[in-house]
């Protein structure tokens, strides 16, 4: 069911969606979005207005022809031919450089082998392009390919030392229990005799993805509130509705940015179709960034009349004025027992994919407003258009739709 109306955050961050997705269409992040075509590209363009910005109209090729129009129209003809020879060139040009960079993508992860990676590229498509394009379009020395070139015996012994020294820290990590880094298989090595340096150590454990156990710094984002009343548990862990707008859940996660500093994350979820129905991003944990997710989650639905809302026992949900936003809403209030994520699994399980497919492995989202931009993006293809397996392998969206279209059904 499509939101009832939009708050000017989610209009600001659909605009900024829009405008920094590169050759983004309407109908293409409209859909992520789950809104109407026409009404994204009303806000992008009051938007545009509100900050003077204009759409260019100039048109060059136009200008291009209407200046070759000698009164010999031989002469105007060679011209006209000899520029369609020079955009077929042009033209070629391009679709030979589409063709290597396409190529090339896999060849280039990034850090410290993104060079050499470029020469293994030319080398491997030297036949089919010449070197001195190959060398122009990857943006690398033709000399330095050479001499690159010239060193390939000696580095396939290296590679062969590594892969052996490889072998030998997998035996010391495996009679760890996995624990080492890669300081202690250097004094583990060394101890049995081998000469080698720390650094090496890490630098192959990085390429044969050995690594030991890390502890990542845990955020706390549940703090009770010991003036809080006693709020019974509800759901008895159990997550599934038969019909939408009954069953709600909600939890706050943190999100790490760079410099180790945190946004946090309020959302509120639907245990029918496991749909987010509001959320709310802050820099601060208190009672607003909760209670902001839950009135995202009205005006989505229309109405909380006589829902259930079940969180843990974070004081931003025990507190007073909190419970007074639920009594406003005629929501019913729900908690879990103190200490045991058990009772909130299914909030745990969608913030754990959301980090888990937004931050790839990465440490953390950059700047606050690459955050936001990308958590945005994330939470509304999630409910359009990310397949649910407890859905059937349905988005929520296309779930609620189904189930809709079942009741007409019945109803006739």
């Amino acid at each position: 069911m499509a939101m009832k109306d939009y708050s000017d955050e989610f209009k600001a961050d659909a605009v900024a969606l829009y405008e920094s997705t590169p050759g983004a269409i309407y109908k293409s992040i409209a859909a992520d979005l789950g809104i109407n075509r026409a009404t994204l590209r009303e806000w992008v363009l009051r938007d545009r207005e509100r900050r003077g910005v204009t759409a260019a109209g100039a048109k060059p090729a136009a200008g291009r022809l209407a200046a070759v129009s000698p009164a010999d129209p031989d002469e105007r003809v060679r011209r006209l031919e000899a520029r369609v020879a020079e955009l077929e060139a042009s033209e070629r040009k391009l679709a030979t450089e589409r063709d290597i960079l396409r190529k090339a993508a896999k060849y280039f992860a990034g850090g410290d082998e993104l060079v050499i990676s470029r020469f293994q590229f030319v080398d491997d498509h030297r036949a089919t392009y010449e070197v001195k394009r190959l060398c122009q379009v990857l943006d690398v020395n033709r000399s330095s390919y050479y001499k690159w070139l010239a060193g390939a015996e000696a580095r396939a012994s290296r590679k062969h030392q590594d892969r052996v020294l490889a072998e030998q820290i997998r035996r010391v990590h495996g009679e760890s229990g996995g624990a080492y880094g890669s300081p202690r298989v250097t004094a583990e090595l060394r101890e049995k005799g081998h000469r080698v340096n720390e650094k090496r150590v890490a630098r192959i454990m990085r390429t044969f993805s050995i690594t030991g156990i890390r502890l990542r710094r845990r955020v706390r984002t549940t703090v009770p509130d010991p003036a809080s009343g006693q709020v019974a548990d509800l759901f008895g862990r159990d997550f599934t509705a038969t019909e939408p707008g009954r069953k709600l859940m909600g939890d706050i996660t943190y999100l790490p940015l760079q410099g180790g500093k945190f946004l946090y994350l309020a959302t509120v979820l639907d245990c029918f179709s496991r749909k987010i129905v509001g959320w709310s991003i802050a820099d601060h944990m208190r009672t607003d960034l909760v209670a902001d997710a839950l009135r995202m989650a009205a005006r989505t639905r229309g109405s909380l009349d006589g829902a259930v809302f079940h969180s843990d026992h974070g004081a931003q949900y025990g507190s007073r004025a909190y419970a007074s936003l639920c009594d406003q809403l005629k929501v019913t209030r729900s908690m879990g027992a103190v200490g045991t994520s058990a009772d909130n699994a299914a909030c745990e399980s969608f913030h754990a994919s959301l980090k888990r497919e937004t931050l790839q492995g990465a440490h953390d989202y950059g700047d606050a407003t690459a955050c936001r931009r990308t958590v945005f993006a994330w939470l509304t293809r999630y409910n359009t258009r990310r397949r649910h397996s407890t859905n059937g392998h349905l988005s929520p969206d296309a779930y609620e739709r189904r189930h809709h279209s079942a009741k007409l059904t019945l109803a006739a």
